[in-house]
C-alpha cells in the first residue's frame, strides 16, 4: 500500500472521529431554552462553568452535570461562558492535537457545525480564555457567576459531595481543595475585581423542574431499569451469587442503550438487607432468605432509582409478609399524596389516615417525601421541598431488623404531574401475589 494511500486512510479515520464527535441527546431548542433561562434569572453579568477535565478512571467519560445541562457537550476541559447581558453563549475548547484526535477523536473545534448544533455565539480555542476574561475585568464592578457550592456527580447530592470532602480532611494530608475551590481561588488571585456570586441557587431552581424531553428520557429509562430488576428476581435462587443478580440486571441496561449503573449496585441478601449501602454484593444466597436489590440504571445522563425486595425462595413466610405489607402500604399511601403543592407534613397526614383505614400498625414509619432524581440520583433539592408539576422523586419507605436477618425496602421513581403523580418504574412488580407469580417463572 502506497504512501499516499496510507495517508488518505489516516485522514479519512480523522474526519470519522470529527464527524462523530458531537452526537447531541437533547435538542439545540432545548439546550438554548436552559441557558436563557439561567441568563434571565442572573440578569446581569458572566456566568462561567467548567466542563469535567477527563477520564482518568476505568469507566466511560461522564460530564460535570451542571456543565452536560447547559451545553450537551462531552468535551473535556471545557468552559462555557455565558453573558447574560448580551444573550450570548461561548465555548471554549482545548485544541487537540494529531495523536490525540486519533486517539480520543476531536472535539467541537473540530467539528464545523458544533456552533450551530449547540446553539453558540462562538466556539474558541482554550488558549484565548484569559484573553476574553481581561476583556472583561476592565468593565466597572465586574459580576461574575461560578459555582461557589460544590458540584454534584452521578450519584452523590452536592450536599454529600460536601459531606465526604469533610471527611477527607480529617487527614490534613488529604486535605487537597477541589476543582471548583481552586478555580475560585484563581480568580480572586489573577481577577481581584470580580464580585464573585454562587450560579447553583439558580442552576438548581431549573434543573428541579423536568422538561418534556427530559420527561421522555426518564419514561424509557424507568422501562428499562424496570426490565433489569425483573431479570434480576428470575435469577435469584438458592445457592446463586449476589453479583449474578447484578450482571443479569446489567446486561439490560447495556442492551438498551445505558451507559451502567447510576450508582453502585446493592443487592444484599440475608443479614445484608439490613445494610443501607452494602455493595459488595459477594455473598451467596440461601433458602428462606430475602433479597433487597436498590438499582437504577443512567440513560442520556438521566439517571433511575429502584428497590425491590423478594424472597430467594419464591415464597415469603409470614413474619416477611407481615412486615413487607407495612412497607407496601405506607409506599403507595405516600405515592397516592404526590400532587402539586404537597409538602412532607401532607404526605406523613395522609399515611397516618390511611394505615389508620386500613388497621395495620406503621411499626414506626411515618412516610413522607422522598428525594429527587434527574442527572444526579440524589438530585438537586431545595432544604424545604414543595412538590411542583415537573418533578421526578424517588420514595422509598423501609423497616430493618437486623436480629432476624430481615430487611425491607421498595422504591419507586414518580413523576409528579399536574394533578397527581406517575409511577415511571411502575413495570416491576411489588404485589406480594405479583412477586411470587414471577418467581414461579425461574427454572433452576
Amino acid at each position: 500500500m502506497g504512501k499516499k494511500k496510507v495517508a488518505y486512510l489516516t485522514l479519512g479515520l480523522l474526519l470519522l472521529l470529527i464527524v462523530s464527535s458531537l452526537s447531541l441527546a437533547y435538542s439545540r431548542t432545548e439546550l438554548e431554552r436552559r441557558r436563557q433561562a439561567l441568563m434571565d434569572s442572573v440578569k446581569e453579568g458572566l456566568i462561567i462553568l467548567f466542563a469535567s477535565p477527563g477520564n482518568f478512571g476505568s469507566g466511560h467519560f461522564r460530564q460535570d452535570n451542571d456543565f452536560y445541562y447547559l451545553t450537551g457537550s462531552e468535551d473535556a476541559g471545557a468552559i462555557l461562558v455565558m453573558n447574560a447581558f448580551t444573550r450570548e453563549s461561548f465555548l471554549f475548547v482545548p485544541q487537540k492535537n494529531d495523536r490525540e484526535k486519533m486517539f480520543e477523536g476531536g472535539n467541537s473545534l473540530d467539528d464545523p457545525q458544533a456552533k450551530e448544533k449547540l446553539g453558540l455565539k462562538a466556539i474558541y480555542p482554550i488558549s484565548y480564555f484569559e484573553e476574553f476574561l481581561a476583556r472583561y475585568a476592565a468593565r466597572p464592578e465586574p459580576v461574575v457567576y461560578v459555582r461557589l457550592s460544590p458540584g454534584d456527580t452521578i450519584s452523590e447530592a452536592r450536599s454529600e459531595v460536601a459531606l465526604f470532602s469533610a471527611r477527607q480532611r480529617r487527614n490534613p494530608f488529604n486535605a487537597l481543595p477541589s476543582l471548583d475551590e481552586f478555580r475560585v481561588e484563581r480568580f480572586r488571585k489573577y481577577y481581584p475585581g470580580f464580585q464573585l456570586k454562587d450560579i447553583t441557587p439558580y442552576l438548581d431552581t431549573l434543573r428541579m423542574i423536568k422538561s418534556p424531553e427530559e420527561i421522555e428520557v426518564l419514561r424509557r429509562n424507568g422501562k428499562i431499569s424496570a426490565e433489569a430488576i425483573k431479570r434480576a428476581m428470575l435469577t435469584s435462587r438458592p445457592g446463586a451469587y449476589e453479583y449474578e443478580l447484578e450482571a443479569a440486571a446489567m446486561e439490560v441496561i447495556l442492551r438498551n442503550g445505558g451507559r451502567g449503573p447510576a450508582y453502585p449496585p446493592i443487592i444484599g441478601s440475608g443479614p445484608n438487607t439490613c445494610i443501607l449501602h452494602y455493595e459488595k454484593n459477594s455473598r451467596q444466597m440461601k433458602a428462606g432468605e430475602l433479597v433487597l436489590m436498590d438499582f437504577g440504571g443512567e440513560l442520556e445522563y438521566l439517571t433511575m432509582d429502584i428497590t425491590r425486595t423478594w424472597p430467594v425462595s419464591g415464597r415469603f413466610t409470614e413474619e416477611q409478609k407481615k412486615v413487607y405489607r407495612v412497607v407496601l402500604e405506607v409506599q403507595k399511601a405516600c405515592i397516592e399524596a404526590f400532587r402539586p403543592g404537597v409538602r412532607a407534613r401532607d404526605v406523613q397526614e395522609y399515611v397516618a389516615k390511611k394505615m389508620k383505614e386500613k388497621g395495620l400498625d406503621t411499626m414506626g414509619l411515618k412516610g413522607g417525601l422522598g428525594h429527587l432524581v434527574g442527572l444526579c440520583v440524589h438530585d438537586v433539592q431545595p432544604a424545604e421541598m414543595v412538590l411542583k408539576e415537573g418533578m421526578v422523586m424517588a420514595i422509598e419507605p423501609a423497616l430493618y431488623f437486623p436480629e432476624k436477618n430481615l430487611g425491607i425496602r421498595i422504591e419507586d421513581t414518580v413523576l409528579i404531574t399536574k394533578d397527581g403523580c406517575e409511577v415511571l418504574t411502575a413495570d416491576v412488580p411489588k404485589e406480594i401475589e405479583e412477586i411470587e407469580a414471577l418467581l414461579d417463572r425461574r427454572k433452576f
